[in-house]
């Protein structure tokens, strides 16, 4: 298995995730704008899920359904992107929790969070 993340990422790109990787499985992307994980490099720590301020990482086997297209997405589009370990800033305009929660419920998700996230 692998941590994956999701759609809550797109736009956001909070890297306090990358920064506490072991094994720098984290990848910056331009198109989308976020973080992807590279499935062979992931240990599956669990490190990144606390960190994540949105809850956008879940490990594959508590996926929500809903996004369920993002385990192939992280696996295609980390090639594209550079491998990045450092904390630096969200990109602006990036939404918080709250906000991705909202979301989610406008188009009538409810989304379990992951079970690591504080």
């Amino acid at each position: 298995m692998t941590h994956v993340v999701i759609a809550r990422c797109v736009d956001c790109r909070y890297t306090d995730c990358c920064a506490v990787c072991p094994v720098d499985c984290f990848y910056e992307t331009s198109d989308p704008a976020m973080l992807v994980i590279d499935p062979e490099t992931c240990i599956d720590c669990e490190l990144c899920v606390p960190e994540c301020p949105i809850n956008a990482i879940y490990p594959e086997e508590e996926l929500p359904e809903e996004y369920a297209e993002w385990t192939e997405k992280n696996a295609e589009l980390y090639s594209e992107g550079e491998v990045t370990s450092e904390k630096g800033e969200p990109l602006p305009g990036a939404l918080t929790l709250e906000e991705w929660q909202e979301k989610e419920k406008e188009k009538g998700w409810e989304i379990e969070e992951p079970s690591k996230a504080f």
